[in-house]
């Protein structure tokens, strides 16, 4: 247990340590932030480090083995009905449970908190039932998101101005630490019970369709609500280490009674999944309910750490850097933060490792983590300039995403899975609680609309990956037919040269023969 914890702990202070280098280097030169207001971000950092370590340690313990077992004895029922609805209600009960959604609920004014996660939460478990049919009856990836992406363009012509980059937003965001894994896991396990040789394959593209589905249901809910007022963040005024202990003090156990109802629901209803079907050994319920517990204390911690301190210095410091800085230097600051967050992104390690083996070194873990770094760099500039131009969200995605689905019928199946699927690894929970407040405050202080210019950072950030890593599937496959031709072995001409006998000359050397054979004999007597 104690090495899985370093583990946790240098993969989440890898996380979160070049966002605190950046803003120390800012701070310190062109955006000089007061006093107490950086004590407490550094305070908050520290928290989120503790609060990921605790929750990444949960995560391993009990939410995955939680999804393995929940899918496989789902497919073992045999009940199609009981499946589809449960899968339904898997789906709302984890989406109720993500920080990363709750985040950016609280950061939208005039729409409840409660109606935005309710209608995410439906997008997402009808997405789980539309990815659970597609390993069933073994559907194409491609079209089924040909045909979603499709729709969100359609729907996207009828929803509200104000909420259109709100609805691209919502299946990023709803992607986040409890989705991906949790979803993943309950894939292989929907997908190892079939066991045959794509279940691999099949177990990828679930986040695809979950980060698709919010987006739906959110654009249909734009028709009947539009966000009012500014932003719902605000800077605390902080003069001592006291006012800091205060803040967080009145926080805290607000956040300990938001977890616990957000993870009752799925937690219950693994308690009857376990009475039921499961009957799991009393050492495995005693492993997963530790696991839980580390879950629960690391969701607190890294959503009180992310609403106390964190969101709120990255608003101020998109505020300042536009009072001191121009637009262009806006531009390049948010580069850096995307290039250098995704470098420094742990389940961005696995991702490249996962391509390298499947590509068998074909892809190189380096050449892909550069690759990545500089294409959320660019979508980060692209978000930054939206920001001051005020550009609609659907001249970036609606383009992305038709070159990602082009892309899809060029590249193998698997490259195309992964691909949908990365997008959800690069949009960590970084994206929700530094970037998109580092955006609105900028916004916000250039007198622009929150709504329309500064939502929609992350799903850039998501669909990024998607193109980099089916361009990369691209080179494999150029590559791929490069080596085959080379390893054709080229048929030279030979000639053969063959020894045409006669009758005449069979019987001679027979005759030949016979007479050395009779002389032998009689040299012998």
């Amino acid at each position: 247990m104690l090495k899985l914890l370093s583990e946790k702990l240098k993969e989440s202070f890898l996380s979160v340590i070049p966002i605190i280098i950046l803003v120390l280097v800012l701070n310190y030169t062109i955006a000089p932030m007061p006093l107490w207001n950086m004590v407490l971000f550094l305070v908050s950092a520290f928290l989120m480090i503790l609060g990921i370590t605790l929750f990444n340690m949960g995560v391993d313990v009990s939410l995955i083995p939680i999804g393995e077992k929940i899918g496989s004895s789902l497919v073992k029922s045999r009940n199609l009905l009981l499946i589809v609805i449960l899968t339904i209600v898997i789906g709302i009960f984890i989406s109720v449970a993500e920080p990363d959604l709750i985040v950016l609920a609280g950061q939208i004014n005039g729409v409840p908190d409660s109606t935005i996660i309710i209608v995410v939460s439906i997008g997402v478990g009808l997405a789980l039932v539309a990815a659970f049919l597609r390993i069933l009856f073994q559907l194409p990836l491609s079209y089924i998101l040909i045909s979603c992406y499709l729709l969100a363009f359609i729907l996207s012509g009828y929803t509200s101005r104000e909420f259109l980059s709100i609805a691209w937003e919502s299946g990023a965001v709803t992607t986040g630490p409890i989705m991906v894994p949790f979803v993943m896991a309950l894939g292989l396990g929907l997908a190892s019970v079939r066991g045959d040789k794509t279940t691999e394959e099949d177990s990828f593209g679930l986040i695809a369709l979950c980060l698709i589905g919010p987006i739906l249901t959110v654009l249909i809910l734009g028709m009947f609500f539009t966000p009012s007022g500014g932003s719902a963040m605000a800077v605390p005024e902080i003069q001592s280490m006291s006012d800091i202990i205060s803040l967080y003090g009145s926080n805290f156990p607000q956040y300990f009674m938001q977890i616990a109802v957000a993870l009752f629901p799925m937690l219950f209803l693994f308690g009857i999944f376990h009475i039921s079907r499961l009957h799991l050994s009393k050492k495995t319920i005693l492993k997963i309910s530790t696991g839980t517990i580390y879950t629960y204390l690391g969701l607190v911690l890294f959503l009180t750490s992310a609403n106390v301190g964190f969101m709120s210095s990255g608003y101020q410091l998109g505020s300042i850097l536009i009072e001191n800085t121009s637009t262009g230097v806006l531009i390049l600051i948010g580069m850096a933060i995307g290039y250098f967050v995704v470098a420094a992104e742990p389940a961005v390690f696995v991702l490249k490792r996962q391509v390298e083996e499947i590509t068998s070194g074909a892809i190189s873990a380096k050449a892909m983590g550069i690759g990545l770094s500089i294409g959320v760099a660019v979508s980060v500039g692209l978000a930054m300039l939206r920001v001051v131009t005020g550009l609609s969200i659907l001249y970036f995605v609606i383009p992305g995403y038709v070159i990602a689905l082009i892309l899809s019928f060029i590249v193998p199946h698997l490259y195309t899975s992964i691909a949908f699927d990365s997008g959800a690894v690069a949009s960590g929970p970084l994206a929700a609680t530094f970037m998109l407040p580092f955006a609105i405050g900028a916004c916000e202080a250039i007198g622009n609309n929150i709504y329309t210019d500064a939502f929609g950072i992350v799903v850039l950030v998501a669909m990024t990956p998607v193109i980099t890593l089916q361009l990369f599937g691209l080179v494999y496959v150029i590559k791929s037919k490069i080596a085959a031709r080379e390893a054709v072995i080229p048929v030279e001409d030979t000639i053969l040269e063959l020894d045409y006998e006669t009758d005449a000359d069979s019987d001679n050397i027979s005759d030949e023969n016979n007479d050395r054979l009779s002389k032998g004999n009689t040299n012998d007597s």
